[in-house]
Parts: structure tokens; C-alpha cells; sequence
């Protein structure tokens, strides 16, 4: 079986070809619900170089994701070409050969697949070519957005970003976003021994050397433990422990450093605002709400007092409900909907204050790389949905019908009462304005677009 595709990137080819071979690209095109790297920090089109990969999303175990391996068999700088084959995986064999061509003052991208079907499965070879022809659809939909995004700052050094949680969802993808963009990562991890690059650290015990964020322009931190869980009492303690016990760990010893970074842009949430405003717009000036997690977020972003008492920029990025394939509140429902069993998590009027996961991951990568952003800012795409709306939009982007609401004992059972009552009976109708103000250009601002990218339909 051959697929194959032609895209057209309005970026000369000598700057696609150098994104292509930076460390994140493939990062950046593969879904994160298809599949994860094993190195996410290494990168480059060398013959000879392996790359291992885990098919599924990263929110299941290994044991239940396939391991693919590939090795990029030829590589011709001159030509803008580079081939990748199977070593091990699903196929019987399988090539993926990659063309860069000019094309005035943009690239033409050709990719070519040679696909052998195992034998028992070469029935499935019209619904494979299919899902894979989507898949090229993707990786050009990222390509360009991606290279847009740095043609906003390709005009400034290049930055070197420290970033906590950097084998998260966000942190991983943001990670491979600035090193496409030609930014140095240095990830920050908790073990003792570290690799190139790494920097450890312990908020638990208080460990961070102020040595090893010399040479560091900002530092990013997403670290915390998840809040879609059931909230018992050791829960609740934990997720507030893992917020705000390392966000002080960073900001006293940045405020103790003479030429330390300059910046530290801090995860946040909309969850400050309380779970339900109806027919509020929600501003960065608003003071905030009521339940567990406002009062989470006022501490953890209080907890940035010492490093802005000693000047340094602090942006809070108020994170919305963030879409993605591969984890955070959609993708448990992607499986009721592709059932035929979807439909809306609250009431049908409920505002939806959302935001793709590509477009987080570029206001964090946006907020520390415009100096004057400074403060909170909410993350969320320019225009809200309501619960009915969102379960419709869902339904036609997977062809599946959105009919009869999710029957409130269906999140109660999952996550308890607690902390369904704040994650998914909510009502918030949040600003995007201070965002755009900022000069940030969302590429999803349209909800049916966002999840037709990002399911790669």
C-alpha cells in the first residue's frame, strides 16, 4: 500500500528543512493521543538514528502501549530528503520517505509510505490509508501554525527555558515547541542523577541549587500533581502541597539569585474565578470565586510573592479547559461519543471557557518569550461554548450523534462528589482579551476547527 501527499508551507525551504531537523519536531507531529517518544529532547534526521516511539496515549500503561522503533535510513541534506524505516512494530514493513522542495519563497512537503499490511489485516488497508492521509493533513496543519508562531519572535535571541512538569502534557509539548523555534530546554526532574541538559530538584524536601539555573532566561513552571481525581482529604493535600510548596522552592531561590533568570511564567487556572458565574465575563481583575480550587490558585499564585518582590516577571497563565486527544477531560470522552453514547457533562447553557492543547502550549511559550506580559492572564480561546454546544460540535466532528445529556451520577462515580461539583458542573465565561492584547494570535479560535485538528478529522 502507498500513500501519497503534497502539502504547500509558505516558509522558505531552508527554514522548514532546519525545524524538520531540531530536537521536537516529530514531537510536534505526532498527536499526543496516538503516540509518545521515547527521547522527547533528541532530534535530528541522521542516518543511523533510532527513534522509539509508544503508540496509545500517554495516560495508559506501557504494558498496553506498543513499542514502534524506526531508524531514519537516509538522509540527503543537498535534496531535502530523509527516509524513515521500521525496525520493529505493527507492519510487515513500513518507509516513510520525506521531500522538502522549493517552491518559491515556500516548501512543497511530499511524504511518500510504503506500507506492507500484517496478513490477517490487509482488509483494513482502505481505512488505514484513510487515518493515515489524516494524519499528513495534521502534521502540515502543525507545521505551518507552529512556523507562525516563530516568525513572531524571530527577531529576538534565542532564549534558554528551564521548565518543571516537562514530561506532562503540556510540559512535553512545550518543550519541543521552543526547540523547534531553535530555544535551548533544560528540563527540571526530580531524580538525583540526571542526564544532559537536566536539572534536579526536590520540592518535596526544599532541594533546588541556584547553580544550575545559571545561564537560564526563564523558568516555566507546570509542576503539581493532577486534580481529575476523587479529592480525599490526602488528595487535596497533595495536589495543594505539589503547587505551592515548589512554586515557593523557585521563587525564593530566584529571588536569592543576582543574575538568575528573569522571568518565571507559572501554570495556573480559571478554577480561581469558582465553578459557576453565570452570566459573568470573567477578567484577570476579577477578584475570584469560591470551593477548593479558588482557593488553591490564590495560594499557589501568592506564592510567587518573593521572586516578583525581587523584580523578577511573573506571569500567571489562568489555564481554561484545555482540549486535547491524549489526556486532561476529553479524552474520557471520547470513547461515549464514538459509541453513539455522548452527549453534555452540565447544564446545556453552562459556559465552556476551552482552549486546545496546541494553543496552551503556545501561550506558554509566548508569555516567556514577551517580556512586558507580566501578571495574570487567562488562557482560553476568544470564544466560549456552551455545554450543548461544545457536546453537538464534538458529536459531528466524530460523525456520532450528542443526544441525551451524561447523567450527573456518571461524574460522581468517577471523581466523587467534590470534585465533579467543581470540574464538570461549572459555568465560566472567561476573557481572552488581555491574551490577545499581548499580541497572541490564537490558531484555534473556533471550537469545530480546534477538534478537528486535534483529532485529525
Amino acid at each position: 500500500m502507498r500513500i501519497e501527499t503534497t502539502h504547500r508551507v509558505g516558509h522558505p525551504q531552508p527554514e522548514v528543512q532546519a525545524w524538520y531537523g531540531r530536537p521536537g519536531a516529530l514531537v510536534r507531529l505526532t498527536p499526543p493521543g496516538l503516540a509518545s517518544m521515547d527521547a522527547p529532547g533528541e532530534g535530528g534526521m541522521r542516518a543511523g538514528r533510532l527513534v522509539g516511539t509508544r503508540v496509545g496515549p500517554p495516560a495508559l500503561p506501557d504494558l498496553l502501549r506498543p513499542h514502534w522503533i524506526l531508524r531514519h535510513a537516509e538522509h540527503d541534506p543537498q535534496a531535502g530528503r530523509f527516509v524513515d524505516q521500521q525496525v520493529r512494530g505493527p507492519w510487515r514493513t513500513w518507509q516513510h520517505e520525506h521531500l522538502l522542495e522549493a517552491d518559491g519563497s515556500g516548501t512543497l512537503v511530499h511524504d511518500r509510505i510504503e506500507i506492507e499490511m500484517p496478513r490477517r489485516l490487509e482488509r483494513l488497508e482502505p481505512a488505514a490509508a484513510s487515518r493515515m492521509r489524516r494524519l499528513l493533513a495534521f502534521r502540515s496543519r502543525q507545521l505551518h501554525d507552529d512556523l507562525a508562531f516563530h516568525d513572531a519572535f524571530a527577531h529576538l535571541p534565542r532564549r534558554t527555558v528551564a521548565i518543571t512538569g516537562s514530561s506532562g502534557l503540556i510540559g512535553t509539548q512545550l518543550a519541543a515547541l521552543l526547540e523547534t523555534g531553535g530555544h535551548t530546554v533544560r528540563r527540571m526532574v526530580r531524580e538525583s542523577s540526571v542526564g544532559e541538559g537536566e536539572i534536579s530538584w526536590d520540592p518535596r524536601s526544599g532541594e533546588l541549587d541556584p547553580a544550575d539555573l545559571e545561564g537560564v532566561d526563564v523558568v516555566v513552571n507546570l509542576a503539581g500533581r493532577s486534580i481529575g481525581t476523587r479529592w480525599t482529604r490526602s488528595a487535596r493535600r497533595e495536589i495543594r502541597d505539589s503547587r505551592v510548596n515548589g512554586t515557593s522552592l523557585l521563587s525564593r531561590t530566584l529571588a536569592g539569585m543576582r543574575d538568575g533568570p528573569t522571568a518565571l511564567v507559572q501554570a495556573s487556572a480559571i478554577g480561581l474565578y469558582g465553578p459557576r458565574r453565570p452570566g459573568e465575563l470573567l477578567t484577570e481583575e476579577d477578584p475570584g470565586g469560591e470551593g477548593f480550587l479558588a482557593d488553591l490558585v490564590r495560594d499557589w499564585e501568592g506564592s510567587t510573592r518573593a521572586a516578583r518582590g525581587a523584580g523578577v516577571r511573573v506571569a500567571h497563565v489562568r489555564t481554561g479547559l484545555a482540549l486535547s486527544d491524549g489526556g486532561g477531560s476529553l479524552l474520557p470522552q471520547l470513547p461515549l461519543f464514538l459509541a453513539g453514547m455522548g452527549g453534555r457533562l452540565t447544564d446545556a447553557e453552562a459556559m465552556l471557557s476551552w482552549i486546545s492543547l496546541d494553543d496552551v502550549v503556545r501561550v506558554f511559550a509566548h508569555a516567556a518569550l514577551t517580556a512586558d506580559l507580566d501578571g495574570p492572564v487567562n488562557a482560553v480561546a476568544p470564544r466560549p461554548v456552551t455545554a450543548l454546544e461544545f457536546a453537538r460540535a464534538l458529536g459531528a466532528v466524530l460523525h456520532r450523534p450528542a443526544l441525551l445529556p451524561v447523567p450527573p451520577f456518571g461524574p460522581r462515580a468517577v471523581l466523587g462528589g467534590a470534585a465533579a461539583d467543581e470540574l464538570i458542573r461549572t459555568d465560566q465565561r472567561v476573557s481572552s482579551a488581555r491574551l490577545e492584547a499581548s499580541g497572541f494570535a490564537p490558531a484555534h479560535a473556533e471550537l469545530t476547527p480546534a477538534l478537528q485538528h486535534l483529532l485529525w478529522r
